[in-house]
């Protein structure tokens, strides 16, 4: 396949993936706001249904997730997260020439979704529902929403090593087990930072709420960023390692 057609797969895997998941995570609030009694104080997805929130948030994901693999892997990997090929290009899985174009994509694909969930559901998912954006939960620190971030991600990264990279894995399983761990990630650690595993999925919510009117959280990218980025590399490194006879 050409780069082009691999990154228009990349664009519109993590448009699936920001649409559905991340739209998941401000349909959510916005069902809470209308609640009777309604949440009178807006504090956020855990505090609203507990961990069943962060169960359908991460089945939202899983199921995105999973279709996006199935339906555009064969095209360009479906790596649909900036950390994942920053991960395979260092360890010379990747080539360095593809490695630009793939993560514009992402981005690219993150926005749209962003501002066409916006355009599909209305204000109310910027205002109430923040597009589903990331952000550390109350009495969490930057230190420790890296942690999450970086070991969730690792999870996330030695999966797609051990069911999709490594050749002797069974064949046929591994958009369902990808997509399977990213719900469970995001079920036990979403209530830390809100469990991104992925830096694209931060930047389409960010730069929506930023540009539509909604809470600017730009100085919390850097979370993102260095937890999901650091995981990947780390998870990458260690399968070599572990994997090698």
């Amino acid at each position: 396949m050409s780069l082009t057609k691999r990154s228009l797969a990349e664009l519109v895997g993590t448009f699936l993936l920001v649409y559905f998941g991340a739209g998941s995570a401000a349909i959510t609030l916005m069902i809470s706001q209308g609640a009777n009694p309604p949440n009178p104080f807006n504090i956020g997805i855990g505090a609203l249904g507990g961990l069943g929130d962060w169960l359908a948030i991460g089945m939202a994901f899983a199921i995105a997730i999973t279709a996006s693999i199935y339906a555009l892997g064969r095209i360009s990997g479906a790596h649909l997260n900036p950390a994942v090929t920053i991960a395979l290009w260092a360890t010379k899985r990747f080539p360095t020439g593809d490695v630009g174009p793939y993560i514009a994509a992402q981005l690219i694909g993150a926005a749209l979704a962003s501002f066409l969930f916006a355009a599909s559901v209305g204000m109310d998912a910027v205002k109430i529902g923040g597009l589903g954006a990331t952000a550390p939960f109350p009495g969490v620190s930057f230190g420790q929403a890296i942690l999450a971030e970086a070991i969730g991600t690792f999870l996330l990264m030695l999966t797609i090593m051990g069911v999709a990279v490594d050749e002797r894995a069974p064949p046929g399983f591994a958009g369902l087990i990808i997509g399977l761990t990213v719900g469970g990630i995001i079920t036990t650690t979403g209530n830390i930072a809100g469990a991104s595993l992925n830096p694209a999925r931060t930047f389409g919510p960010y730069l929506g709420d930023y540009i539509l009117g909604g809470n600017s959280l730009w100085h919390f990218f850097p979370i993102y960023i260095v937890g999901p980025i650091a995981g990947a590399l780390v998870a990458a490194f260690a399968y070599d390692y572990l994997s090698k006879d």
